[in-house]
C-alpha cells in the first residue's frame, strides 16, 4: 500500500523535522509551504494523508480542507494549529478532518496519529477488496440465454421486497441466486441467514429457527437467538424448504403469517420484518399432491418463482466456466495457471453434467491438483458419465455355470472398477490391487477390456 504523507506548513523547520521523523517510521514525505501549493501537489502526487496548519500565507487551512475533500475525499487530513481552540477543531471535524492537533507538536503523539490513520486506510482496503471478493464469489457466471434471463429477472425482482420461490436441480447455483437477489436489493447491508432446512432435526427446528430461553429445554444453558431473530430487517434463505417434515412447514408457515417469533420457553413475542427466499430442487407442485408438502405454505412462498437452468441447457456457459475455475483453483492451492486443450474442451462440452455446475467445478478443482502440465488434454479428463455407463454394461453380473466362471467374472468386473477408479492408468491400477504391471496387462488382454486402458 502506498504511504505517502504531504506535510503543509510555512515554516521550513516543522516541514523538515517533521519529515525527518516520519520517513524514520517508514513513510514517503511530500511538503508544501502554501496552501495553492498543497492543492496542486495533491493534483499531482495522490498522497494519502496530509498533516496541514491553519495558518497559511495565501488561503489558509480551512479553505485548503474545503478544496480537498469536495475533489479528493479519500486523502485524510490532520489539522494542525498554534493557536487551537475548540470552535476550530469542531469546523475542522465538520468539514472533513480526520483529527486535530495543536502545536508544538508532540512528535509521540503525531506518530500515533498518523500510524492511526494508516491502519484506518489499510482496513478500509482490506474491507474493499472483501467486498469485491464476496461479489465475484457469488456472480452468477455465463453468456447463455438461459442465464442472462435469469440475470436480468433477479435484475427486475432484487430491489422489491417480494417472497421468491428458486427452482433448480442440485448444483445449479441456487444459493448464488438468493445471494445475488440480497446483494441488489435494498436489504443488502443488513445480514443473510441462510437454513438448511433438510439438515435441522425436527425436534430442534423452533430452537434453530425461532431460539430459545436459559433453561428451556436440557442443554439450553444460555440464551440463544434464532435464524429469524438474526435475519431481522434482513434476508432468510430456507434452503431445501420441500425436505422439511409437514410439522416443521406448519411452525415455519405460522411465523411467516404472524412475521412475530416467540423463542422457546418464552413468552413475548417478537417482530420480526425479513424478506424470505426460499429454494427446492423437487418439483414442489408434485409433492403437494403426494401429500409432502402444504399447499398454503407453497402459496405463500411462491409469490415470484425464479428457475435456475441446469448445465446441459446452457452449454455455452461451459468455457466460461472452465476459465472461471481455473483461475480460482491455481490460485487457492497456488500453482501456474492452467489451459484446457481442444480435445478436452470437446470432451468436456460433449457431457450432460448430471451435477451441474459443481460437478463441473469439482472436475476442473481436481485436474488442476492432479495434472502437472499447464495444458490440460483429453486423456487428463476423467471418463465421464455415459463413457462409465458403456464400460459398466460391458460386464454384467450373471448366473455362472461354475465357480471358475463365477471367478473369472468376479475377477473382470473388478478390474474394470479399479481401472475406473484410475482413468485407466494401469501402473496405479496394478499397485493399488497388488499386481505386476505386466500380469495386469495380460488380464486386460484376456478378458478384452482394452478400452478401459486407454
Amino acid at each position: 500500500m502506498q504511504k505517502t504523507i504531504l506535510i503543509v506548513d510555512d515554516e521550513k523547520s516543522i516541514c523538515q523535522s517533521l519529515g525527518s521523523i516520519l520517513m524514520d517510521e517508514g513513510y514517503d514525505i511530500l511538503t508544501a509551504e502554501s496552501g495553492e501549493e498543497a492543492i496542486r501537489m495533491v493534483e499531482e502526487e495522490y498522497p494519502n494523508l496530509m498533516l496541514l496548519d491553519i495558518w497559511l500565507p495565501g488561503i489558509d487551512g480551512i479553505e485548503v480542507l474545503k478544496v480537498i475533500k469536495a475533489k479528493h475525499p479519500q486523502v485524510r487530513v490532520i489539522i494542525m494549529s498554534g493557536h487551537g481552540t475548540i470552535e476550530t477543531a469542531v469546523k475542522a471535524t465538520k468539514l472533513g478532518a480526520f483529527d486535530f492537533i495543536e502545536k508544538p507538536l508532540s512528535m509521540e503523539k503525531v506518530i500515533l496519529i498518523v500510524n492511526h490513520v494508516f491502519e484506518v486506510i489499510r482496513l478500509e482496503e482490506e474491507n474493499r477488496l472483501l467486498r469485491q471478493k464476496i461479489v465475484q464469489d457469488y456472480e452468477l457466471t455465463g453468456v447463455s440465454g438461459p442465464i442472462m434471463e435469469l440475470k436480468e429477472m433477479i435484475g427486475i425482482v432484487a430491489p422489491t421486497n417480494a417472497w421468491i420461490l428458486i427452482m433448480g436441480e442440485n448444483g445449479t447455483g441456487k444459493e448464488l441466486v438468493a445471494r445475488s437477489i440480497h446483494r441488489q436489493s435494498k436489504r443488502a447491508h443488513k445480514p443473510f441467514v441462510e437454513v438448511n432446512c433438510a439438515a435441522i432435526p425436527e425436534d430442534l427446528i423452533e430452537s434453530e429457527l425461532f431460539g430459545h430461553e436459559k433453561g428451556a429445554f436440557t442443554g439450553a444453558t444460555e440464551k440463544k437467538r434464532g435464524k429469524f431473530d438474526l435475519a431481522h430487517e434482513g434476508t432468510i434463505f430456507l434452503d431445501e424448504v420441500a425436505d422439511m417434515s409437514l410439522k416443521a412447514q406448519a411452525k415455519i408457515l405460522r411465523i411467516l403469517q404472524e412475521k412475530k417469533i416467540e423463542r422457546v420457553g418464552g413468552s413475548t413475542l417478537i417482530p420480526t420484518d425479513v424478506r424470505v427466499l426460499a429454494a427446492s430442487n423437487k418439483n414442489l407442485e408434485e409433492e403437494m399432491e403426494a401429500g409432502r408438502f402444504r399447499q398454503d405454505l407453497f402459496y405463500r412462498l411462491n409469490v415470484i418463482p425464479l428457475r435456475v437452468p441446469p448445465l446441459r441447457e446452457r452449454k455455452e456457459d461451459i468455457p466460461v466456466l472452465l476459465n472461471w475455475f481455473l483461475k480460482e483453483f491455481a490460485v487457492k492451492e497456488g500453482v501456474g495457471e492452467k489451459s484446457i486443450a481442444y480435445d478436452a474442451m470437446a470432451k468436456l462440452m460433449a457431457h450432460d453434467w448430471p451435477g451441474n455446475v459443481r460437478e463441473l467445478k469439482n472436475i476442473i478443482e481436481r485436474l488442476v491438483i492432479t495434472v502437472p502440465q499447464d495444458e490440460i488434454s483429453a486423456n487428463d479428463v476423467p471418463l465421464l458419465g455415459a463413457e462409465r455407463q458403456t464400460l459398466d454394461a460391458s460386464v454384467p453380473l450373471s448366473l455362472a455355470d461354475s465357480l471358475r466362471e463365477a471367478k473369472m467374472e468376479f475377477e473382470k468386473k473388478y478390474i474394470v472398477k479399479k481401472l475406473l477408479e484410475f482413468d485407466g492408468n494401469i501402473s496405479k491400477t496394478a499397485e493399488a490391487i497388488g499386481l505386476e504391471r505386466s500380469n495386469l496387462h495380460r488380464k486386460i488382454k484376456r478378458y478384452r477390456i482394452d478400452e478401459v486402458s486407454k
